[in-house]
């Protein structure tokens, strides 16, 4: 203790680094909206034109599934199909290595890909990351250009974005795809006897490009080119079909070879006016807020470059968020400050300026642990800074406290550091062990939830380590400069009130319940312990909060099958209320697709006709208004019929589909749509519940030709060619893909010479290809007829499934809702080989909360492995955890009266309670020790550890409150409640622990051992 002291030189240098490394280290840190964090979990994709769902379930999914289930810590496989899209997300064990897997599944898809159809237009995997969240979205506006216009200077924007430092990738969204198109000529193919297929099959021998190899000639290396793939629609059309002598056929003779655009799937609007989207996501470990800057001079010089018809507007912007998040937390700090100032009064002017000199040391250290452990400044790491705040002072208050009363007792400064110091050194020490005990396991939390949340921990056990380090080494150095020796022996007058209050109130209360010993702990303990139980049904629980971003969504959904336009007046009607609503700032409308990126844990929806999704910009997000606005709005909207309205708030954690979510599992179509139906109705009768959606609700009705295969087979006409010639005039045969100079590519469709989408004079007028030469009209080979067809299948794990969705009206309880369901589900006669299965919060809850029991144990067993250590007496450690149930009891009260859910979020602040409960009483306990191994009595070293201890108590919890009340008043989701826990735990505690442990301290008072360590030193008397 004394070479901090002895050897001040080194301690000045050893603060002015630390001050250098802690602004170096923010200056420098990336900033980001959430923690960058790796997740075991991966989209296949698959778009298969024209094949209706049972198709792609037996010829794509299925064998997708089964490869993949193959690989070993598979965790769930789910799958949802569509007309024509098949899309299998699977999660492995989040303790697997994220790359790892992501080289195994890509590995198992290419063996894969040979055995499916040829016909798959595109096979996509795309890792599940944070990373991959659009930090940037533009929307390129303009009434009438042409969507080819649009279209390039959409590239040339993205172009000029991927050239940013710090961005990883930029995309286009919201036109029509441009297709190259070999239209043939059927007439002309039938004269010449030549087939689709042949003309399919030379297209795609002629496209591919084979690396011929190295070539040396004398002294060099020469790369030798042959062929290679398309540069030119030329190149297209004089591809050779067949040649016969002297005799070549082209496809130039078949087909006329076109640039044209793909039917319309994706419609875009900004506002209400026709836009195309461009987005931008940014790599991990850059600042967020610089590369936003670098983006900006991109954009200005950019949109001088734009015709008068169009304009750039920027719809949304992370680094807004960001922004945003970093003035609150400077506010927080500012006003944390300030009520930290105000509770350090008692120890006067000089004393209360050297505490707050630790906090912005202790931030330093905190600061600078973080950085060079490369984690980023987002919403987690900030939350872990201000709940920090209230914390790390707490060894500096104890330490100068004692100080100051050493001087009081007539030590010189010098004298007192050190012997104020040595004495809570241990007590210091065992608190500051217990606290970080109560935090590290969340380190260490399993699952991708504790992946998630694993900076705040790290944020508060390095701020906290940092604020031990000071207290112990520089603190007393300081206290030697600034401290006034003989000072006041009753101290200031703040000091004098404070004391007097606790001699006037404390010591009666105290000296009543010892004589009460057994009543008070009864009273005291066991209420606590039957109120909690009283209180948890009366809170409920919930998984995670919402994410308070001032950005929401609303879905749009038509029965299925509706045509886009229809869909588009559905879409309108929402457009039109948001423009009645001066909150909302701006929009993007997405009609027949979901919106790029822009959240973690918000997954893009790929095309569907009867699908719209809009994003929507606040002005501000406020808790209250906002909520009270969505619902208002959610209200207007309820009254417009065939389609459905959800209205969602972003939320923290994993991706649900709806908060509560029914999983209804077998194998027969017919039966889960049956099934389905009952839970759906099980669930609109469940009060609290609104828009639940039941995908099988509305069947379609599809067209389908029946092909007689005998009359097929005397006419000579294959299976296969009728399938090809009706594919063809449909939707059309993939041949391949075309790049272009710039490296964008393009789908090459062979097709019949139809117009924009097939309708039903195109069936009309299919035309298929015979043995003889003939072209056949397809009515004479098949009936045209009509079957009932499900719009949708659901997977999961391998088994076919459907989810009934049901969201959950505002005021009311998920957990309760769904435990109401489940007695109802579990009453319903299922049929053999069915069963049901929770989603949505319950099944995210329960693969968050699956670490949190553990994480729980470990901290308790870890503090109770510091305090045997620490006292050497499982007596002393028993008394010290008495104090657990006392705090419980506030926070539970606290998040009631918040009205606040038991959350995931909510029991890291019970877990963190824990740790600063015990820190407080380990200082009452260690300085009983103290006085009774001097000789004095067992009730008089109750009596006056007690007295002498409250003060330090009352001063590092009000600090810790003060600290953290500026985060709970907040009410955002994300802090409040674990600010809420703290702070009602520690005011139950503070009042009630002071006189619980004296008590408990009496009726079971630890053997007499020595010095509970060597650096344990007596009440000290000045030389």
């Amino acid at each position: 203790m004394e070479f901090p002291i002895r050897r001040y030189q080194f301690t000045l240098v050893a603060f002015l680094c630390l001050i250098a490394l802690g602004c170096y280290s923010f200056l420098n840190m990336a900033r980001e909206e959430d923690p960058y964090f790796k997740i075991p979990g991966f989209f296949v994709s698959a778009i298969f034109p024209g094949a209706d769902p049972k198709d792609l379930e037996r010829l794509v999914a299925k064998p997708i599934e089964d490869r993949l289930a193959e690989l070993d810590d598979v965790h769930k496989i789910e799958t949802t199909i569509r007309d024509g899209v098949s899309f299998t997300a699977i999660e492995f064990a989040a303790s697997t290595d994220a790359d790892k897997k992501f080289d195994e599944v890509t590995r198992e898809i290419n063996s894969l890909r040979p055995t499916l159809p040829r016909e798959i237009l595109n096979l996509e995997i795309r890792k599940i990351s944070p990373a991959l969240v659009n930090t940037v979205q533009f929307a390129l506006v303009s009434p009438d250009a042409p969507y080819r216009e649009l279209e390039d200077y959409a590239r040339e924007l993205k172009d000029q974005l991927k050239t940013v430092d710090g961005i990883r990738t930029a995309e286009t969204w919201a036109y029509p795809q441009r297709e190259l198109r070999i239209a043939l000529d059927l007439a002309r193919l039938a004269e010449l006897k030549i087939s689709a297929g042949r003309v399919v099959a030379a297209v795609e021998s002629q496209n591919a490009n084979i690396p011929a190899g190295i070539v040396d000639l004398g002294s060099r290396s020469f790369s030798l080119k042959t062929s290679g793939a398309y540069t030119t629609l030329e190149q297209v059309r004089n591809t050779v079909i067949a040649a016969n002598g002297a005799r070549v056929l082209r496809v130039r003779d078949v087909a006329h070879v076109s640039w044209e655009d793909s039917p319309i799937t994706y419609v875009g609007r900004f506002s209400g006016r026709r836009a195309v989207f461009i987005t931008a996501n940014q790599k991990e470990g850059y600042n967020v807020l610089k590369v936003r800057a670098a983006i900006a001079d991109v954009t200005e010089r950019y949109s001088q470059g734009l015709p008068k018809s169009m304009q750039l507007v920027t719809g949304f912007d992370q680094s807004l968020n960001v922004r945003a998040r970093l003035k609150r937390l400077y506010i927080d700090f500012s006003i944390a400050i300030a009520i930290v100032l105000l509770t350090l009064l008692p120890l006067g002017a000089r004393a209360a300026s050297i505490v707050m000199i630790s906090i912005p040391l202790s931030l330093a250290f905190g600061l600078t642990s973080l950085y060079f452990l490369g984690y980023s400044l987002n919403q987690l790491s900030i939350a872990g800074f201000v709940v920090a705040l209230g914390l790390l002072v707490d060894d500096s208050i104890v330490t100068v406290e004692n100080i100051a009363r050493h001087l009081r007792m007539g030590y010189t400064r010098t004298q007192a550091a050190l012997a104020g110091t040595r004495q809570i050194a241990v007590a210091v020490l065992g608190c500051t062990a217990a606290l970080i005990f109560a935090f590290l396991p969340l380190i260490a939390l399993p699952g991708n939830a504790g992946k998630f949340i694993r900076v705040l921990p790290v944020t508060v056990v390095a701020t906290i380590v940092g604020s031990l380090l000071i207290a112990l080494l520089i603190i007393p150095f300081l206290a030697t400069q600034l401290l006034r020796e003989h000072d006041h022996p009753e101290g200031n007058r703040f000091l004098q009130r404070v004391m007097d209050a606790i001699h006037r109130y404390y010591r009666p209360a105290l000296h009543y319940c010892l004589a009460r010993p057994k009543s008070t702990v009864l009273v005291a303990l066991g209420g606590s312990l039957l109120l909690s139980a009283a209180l948890v049904p009366l809170i409920g629980t919930s998984v995670f909060p919402k994410a308070g971003t001032p950005q929401f969504l609303i879905e749009v959904s038509t029965p299925n099958g509706t045509s886009l336009a229809e869909t588009d007046r559905a879409l309108r009607v929402v457009e039109h209320q948001l423009e009645q609503m001066p909150e909302v700032k701006s929009w993007f409308a997405n009609l027949g697709h979901g919106n790029p990126q822009i959240y973690y844990n918000h997954i893009t929806r790929n095309e569907a006709t009867n699908y719209a999704e809009l994003f929507v910009q606040l002005r501000r997000y406020d808790t209250r208004n906002t909520t009270r606005d969505l619902q208002a709005l959610r209200a207007r909207l309820d009254n417009y019929p065939n389609a459905r309205f959800r209205v969602k708030e972003f939320s923290n954690g994993p991706p649900v589909s709806a908060p509560i979510s029914i999983r209804v599992i077998g194998p027969d179509l017919q039966v889960l749509d049956s099934l389905a139906a009952r839970v759906e109705r099980l669930l609109e009768g469940i009060e609290g519940t609104r828009d639940v959606s039941n995908p099988l609700k509305v069947s379609r009705t599809n067209l389908r030709l029946n092909l007689d295969t005998q009359k097929a087979g005397l006419l000579g006409v294959p299976s296969v060619e009728f399938d090809r010639a009706v594919r063809l005039a449909v939707a059309g045969i993939p041949a391949g893909t075309f790049k272009d100079d710039s490296g964008e590519q393009y789908n090459i469709v062979v097709r019949a010479p139809v117009g924009k989408r097939a309708n039903f004079d195109t069936l009309q007028g299919i035309r298929v290809p015979a043995a003889s030469g003939a072209n056949l009209p397809a009515s004479q080979l098949a009936t045209l007829g009509f079957e009932k067809a499900p719009t949708l299948i659901q997977r999961f794990n391998r088994e076919r499934a459907i989810n009934v969705d049901a969201e959950v009206v505002e005021g009311y309880n998920t957990a309760r809702l769904t435990a109401a369901a489940v007695a109802q589900l579990d009453q319903m006669d299922w049929p053999r080989g069915y069963r049901y299965k929770l989603g949505g919060d319950a099944e995210a809850g329960a693969e968050s909360f699956g670490g949190i029991g553990v994480a729980i144990l470990v901290a308790i067993f870890g503090i109770f492995a510091v305090l045997v250590l620490e006292f050497g007496s499982f007596k002393s450690t028993l008394i010290v955890l008495t104090v657990v149930p006392l705090g419980v009891f506030g926070g539970l009260l606290m998040l009631l009266a918040s009205r606040n859910d038991i959350s995931f979020v909510a029991t890291i602040g019970f877990v963190a309670l824990l740790g600063i409960e015990i820190k407080n009483s380990i200082l009452l306990v260690d300085f009983t020790n103290q006085l009774r191994e001097q000789g004095v009595a067992l009730d008089e070293a109750i009596e006056r550890a007690g007295e002498i201890r409250f003060l330090p108590i009352l001063l590092t919890s009000a600090t810790a409150i003060g600290g953290l009340l500026p985060l709970a008043v907040q009410n955002i989701g994300l802090y409040s409640p674990m600010a809420w826990v703290i702070i009602g735990g520690l005011i139950s505690s503070t009042l009630l622990a002071r006189l619980v442990t004296p008590v408990v301290y009496k009726l079971i008072p630890p053997a007499l051992q020595g010095p509970a360590n060597l650096l344990t030193t007596p009440e000290p008397r000045p030389a």
